[in-house]
C-alpha cells in the first residue's frame, strides 16, 4: 500500500506528537529509549482509546526523533536554554514543554525538514497539550530562536 503525501504528512505529525509524551514518560519513568519506542509502537501508534482512534505514526521519524533527541539532550538544551528570553533555566519549564523542546531541537539538528515546518509542527503539538494557554506562543518564541541558531541559513 502506497502512501498519499498528505497521510505521510499524518503519520509524521502524529510521531512528533507521540515523541514528546515518549520523552516526557522518559523523563518521570526513567525508562529507557528502546523501552519506551517499543511501548509506543505496539501499544499507542492506532491505538482506540475511549472509543477515538488514534493516528498512526511514522515509526521511522518517530524512532530518529526519539534517538536524536537523547543522544544529543545536552547541546539541545543548552541551546533550549539560550532561547529561554525571560532566562528560566530549562529545569524549570513545564515537563511537557521540556520534552517538545527536545523533540523539536533534534528535529532542528536534521536538515531534512524546513524549520520552519519543525516550528509550525511543535506549535501545533503545544495547541493539543494546551489549548487554552500561553504555552504555544511562548513555544514558538522559543523555537523561532533555537531554529535561526541552528539553521542560521534558512532564514
Amino acid at each position: 500500500m502506497t502512501l498519499s503525501g498528505n497521510q505521510k504528512r499524518k503519520m509524521r505529525s502524529a510521531a512528533r506528537l507521540y515523541a514528546v509524551q515518549a520523552l516526557f514518560q522518559m523523563e518521570q519513568s526513567e525508562q529507557t529509549v528502546d523501552q519506551i519506542r517499543v511501548e509506543f509502537m505496539e501499544h499507542r501508534f492506532g491505538a482506540s482509546y475511549e472509543g477515538d482512534e488514534m493516528t498512526e505514526g511514522d515509526p521511522d521519524h518517530f524512532t530518529r526523533v526519539m534517538e536524536d533527541a537523547v543522544n544529543y539532550q545536552a547541546p539541545i538544551d543548552q541551546m533550549t536554554d539560550r532561547g529561554l528570553v525571560a532566562k528560566w533555566p530549562i529545569a524549570r519549564i513545564d515537563p511537557t514543554i521540556r520534552a517538545l523542546f527536545r523533540a523539536a531541537g533534534a528535529e532542528l539538528r536534521d536538515s531534512s525538514t524546513p524549520p520552519k515546518v519543525v516550528i509550525t509542527e511543535y506549535v501545533d503539538v503545544a495547541r493539543a497539550f494546551f489549548p487554552d494557554g500561553k504555552e504555544p506562543s511562548f513555544v514558538n518564541a522559543v523555537l523561532d530562536h533555537m531554529a535561526r541558531e541552528a539553521r542560521p541559513e534558512a532564514f
